[in-house]
């Protein structure tokens, strides 16, 4: 059945292919991936292989990436993507070696990847179960690990109709899982070598933190204005805070959109009635006059944070919200919409009271009417914020110990 699925889905994408800039993006990256392995791999070189489905998967990888980048400097760090929006913004990421799309899970695609890269060890970014390329890892005895995984009771592998392709996650030799819940449902199918480590989010928000450069045009924008960072927005997140904002003209106003597209950059404009800057077409003296910066470019969005007093982050009148830590790791309140329940860094940041849910215009004005009327009330929240980030990092640390045990700076198969 899966491996129907699969070509059906092969056939979907060349079809998406012809009409959509994206998916045609991503099905010439897989085509030509091997090409890629072909001319860069090093057959005498020793290869560590990270695959993350997306942009959001790689930063949670990224910390471990560039832990082993540092410990053991002779391996090769090779680095593939699912998704576009992960590889087209990270394909000159200077942590990896070689950097490309995965090709299909098929069994020929397989086979054939794992000939030319002969990896000595693979990490799984949190929920890539590829059913080919992982049974082909166990076969050849090549440690698995997968990195950042979180359960739920409602995903294929604990139904009845499931357990067939559960036996896909036999092929890992440990799960770094999130939580305990995690631990507790795949015990019940029989998988034990499982530890609770949290998540590795926590490191890198931590880690940008600390190498966030200074961003002159945000800094002339902020001057001594209390501002309203609002990232990874989307139409419906836009509705409500904008309106806020053309009503109360004392705060500045940060937007840096999902997507990045002229026509949602020009709606955006449209529904402002203050007076508004594009971050790629203005310059610090320009922004000092302005009442909105729109972020119009990839990148910025996690320091940007930093100029803010009070945070949002999209997503949560759609599909879920985005990445809450990069926010509070700053030390700001973060506001976010109420398809929150299956982020547990939403749960818990809202637990810690650094983190506000709202569900209309009016709870988000009575959300930021307590932060605009009492800022201590802003800064203790923010407080809270930074703390939970904080008392919550370390995973990435953990699995390496795991996987690398102390004294052992060879624990890689060789020979495969």
């Amino acid at each position: 059945m899966y491996h129907l699925f699969i070509y059906i889905y092969f056939l979907g994408v060349a079809i998406a292919s012809l009409f959509s800039t994206k998916v045609k993006r991503m099905w010439r990256g897989e085509r030509q991936a091997f090409d890629l392995l072909r001319s860069k791999v090093d057959p005498q070189a020793h290869y560590i292989w990270f695959h993350a489905a997306s942009l959001g998967e790689f930063e949670q990888g990224r910390p471990l990436i560039e832990l082993i980048r540092r410990r053991f400097p002779a391996y090769r760090i090779l680095l593939t993507f699912f998704s576009p929006s992960g590889y087209e913004v990270r394909k000159d990421y200077q942590g990896a070696d070689i950097i490309c799309y995965l090709p299909l899970d098929t069994i020929s695609n397989a086979r054939r990847f794992l000939r030319l890269v002969r990896p000595e060890i693979a990490f799984f970014i949190k929920y890539e179960f590829w059913y080919n390329y992982l049974h082909i890892l166990k076969h050849r005895n090549i440690p698995t690990y997968s990195v950042s995984s979180i359960f739920r009771e409602g995903q294929v592998f604990f139904k009845w109709y499931g357990r067939s392709y559960a036996k896909v996650l036999n092929c890992f030799t440990r799960f770094f899982v999130q939580n305990e819940q995690s631990r507790l449902l795949l015990a019940r199918i029989g998988i034990t070598d499982v530890d609770v480590v949290g998540d590795t989010r926590f490191d890198r928000v931590l880690q940008i933190k600390q190498t966030a450069p200074e961003l002159p045009i945000v800094e002339a924008f902020r001057q001594n204005h209390p501002v309203f960072v609002a990232g990874s927005s989307w139409p419906p997140d836009e509705d409500i805070f904008i309106r806020f904002f053309n009503e109360h003209r004392d705060w500045r106003l940060i937007i840096a959109p999902h997507i990045i597209g002229e026509d949602h950059l020009q709606q955006i404009l449209s529904k402002l009635n203050r007076k508004a800057v594009r971050y790629t077409c203005t310059t610090p003296g320009d922004a000092r006059e302005a009442d909105c910066l729109l972020i119009d470019c990839f990148g910025l969005l996690s320091g940007i944070y930093r100029y803010g007093d009070v945070a949002y982050v999209g997503g949560g009148f759609g599909v879920g919200i985005h990445n809450v830590l990069e926010a509070a790791v700053w030390g700001v309140p973060v506001i976010f919409g109420p398809n929150n329940r299956r982020f547990q860094e939403a749960q818990g940041l809202f637990a810690a009271q650094g983190g506000f849910e709202i569900d209309d215009y009016a709870s988000f004005e009575h959300t930021m009417r307590r932060f605009v009327d009492d800022s201590s009330i802003r800064q203790e929240a923010g407080t809270r914020a930074s703390t939970f980030v904080s008392s919550l990092a370390g995973a990435t640390e953990t699995i390496f110990d795991n996987v690398f045990p102390a004294g052992n700076q060879s624990p890689l198969n060789k020979g495969i």
